[in-house]
């Protein structure tokens, strides 16, 4: 049963249709995008808090949630009883984060549902527990962003706290992974990206500074265990962290020291070990690294990304090292990198080949530079939707057509951003709108 739609939506729906009036297919798009995740994807919790399902798949992702409500933080600047339902997921995915840390996905109650038969450490509560940085990354980000957005600061309480300090313990962890780390992860009969391999722990790894993870944004397991663009949000994330801390915590010298010196050895260990000598290209930034001078020179479509670097806040769009390696990974060097007859992006392993995903050109927007570069990814954005006027999770670069997920919450998500930017409208305190 979808529900009904506030009247401070109509605002931005307005926006859109002010900035581009003679362009009714976005329009319709935007409308029936910026509200899906209100409509479709919102449940409540016994306890009456925010569970926010990812579209097909009935569980709750740290990532999706946060990135699926996050342009409703726009519509929270004024809407109390929005900015009041945002604070409530914060406090949900503060309590998942303290019943397992690394877990990716939960469920709505303690059902046993989901990925039970993985040979991991798992509770009834847990959806899948495939440990991926960015899943720590994302609620730290929203409480963020809404306190900024909304001066709302009721979800800033002793359990949040209790949280940063075991995000923080949990990255710590995952320094010496190969040395100290708990996490095992084994998923039997099923494609070696669904996996870790090495009884559980994935490939070896030397220390770095940076923080270890399973899997990548797309649930797909890391070739090496260094994500560098996960290794970037936690950095921006730590900043986050600090200025939390001095607003809401200042006795808590503990947790203001150990964020800056994480934050501290990470940005090193991407500076050192992340940032590569490239032959075509200069000082890029791989997307994944082990120590031991294994690298990876791709990207994927999912956020966190090394095109996204600048959505993040890890950097401006003009530094140097990102400029190259968007160079890089907006080429055929990057395997992931697609062109087709419609659409020209960047896909991923997750899907088939040939698939651009609209997530990734909805970011690629974002941090493009010229009008003209914008206005060309929006116009593949609205020929790619397969005549559905949504957005989906990949797309056949030369038969829009043919897609996987038809519904898929956070890509409709993505897209409103986008468009809302080109209306000059961003997420307050977010990099973008600096």
């Amino acid at each position: 049963m979808t529900k009904k739609v506030p009247a401070s939506f109509n605002k931005w729906i307005d926006k859109v249709k002010t900035t581009f009036p003679e362009n009714e297919k976005l329009h319709r798009m935007f409308e029936k995008c910026f509200i899906n995740t209100y409509t479709t994807t919102l449940q409540e919790t016994e306890e009456g808090l925010p569970f926010v399902i990812t579209g097909d798949i009935p569980a709750m992702w740290l990532r999706d949630s946060t990135s699926q409500i996050r342009p409703y933080l726009i519509v929270a600047e004024e809407d109390e009883e929005m900015a009041t339902l945002i604070e409530n997921l914060v406090k949900l995915q503060t309590k998942c984060i303290l019943h397992d840390p690394y877990a990716n996905a939960f469920n709505k109650s303690a059902n046993g549902e989901g990925f039970q038969q993985d040979k991991t450490a798992m509770t009834d509560l847990v959806w899948e527990r495939k440990y991926e940085i960015d899943s720590l990354c994302y609620p730290v980000q929203l409480a963020y962003l809404l306190w900024k957005s909304t001066n709302h600061t009721g979800h800033f309480t002793e359990e949040f706290n209790q949280a940063l300090h075991k995000i923080i313990e949990v990255f710590k962890t995952e320094q010496k992974h190969t040395e100290k780390s708990p996490y095992r992860f084994e998923r039997e009969n099923v494609r070696q990206s669904d996996t870790l391999n090495n009884n559980g722990k994935g490939t070896d790894v030397s220390y770095t500074g940076m923080s270890w993870s399973g899997f990548r944004p797309s649930d797909d397991a890391c070739m090496y265990g260094y994500l560098v663009p996960s290794n970037m949000f936690l950095v921006v994330v730590m900043d986050y962290v600090k200025e939390i801390a001095l607003a809401f915590y200042p006795a808590d010298q503990e947790l203001l020291q150990a964020s800056a010196k994480l934050r501290e050895e990470v940005a090193a260990g991407i500076e050192t070990y992340a940032k590569q000598p490239h032959p075509y290209y200069g000082d890029v930034y791989a997307y994944e690294v082990d120590g031991t001078g294994r690298k990876l020179f791709m990207d994927d479509a999912n956020v966190p990304s090394l095109l996204a670097a600048p959505y993040l806040g890890f950097c401006e769009k003009n530094d140097a090292s990102y400029q190259a390696t968007r160079k890089l990974i907006l080429s055929r060097e990057n395997p992931y990198f697609v062109e087709g007859s419609v659409l020209t992006g960047i896909g991923s392993p997750h899907t088939p080949d040939h698939y651009v995903w609209p997530i990734a050109l909805s970011i690629e927007g974002l941090t493009a530079e010229t009008e003209a570069e914008k206005q060309a990814i929006l116009e593949m954005l609205i020929a790619g939707d397969g005549e559905t006027d949504y957005m989906h999770e990949g797309v056949n670069a030369s038969n829009p057509a043919e897609f996987t997920r038809d519904w898929f919450a956070w890509s409709n998500a993505m897209f409103s951003e986008f468009v809302l930017s080109l209306c000059d409208v961003y997420v307050k305190g977010s990099p973008l709108s600096k």
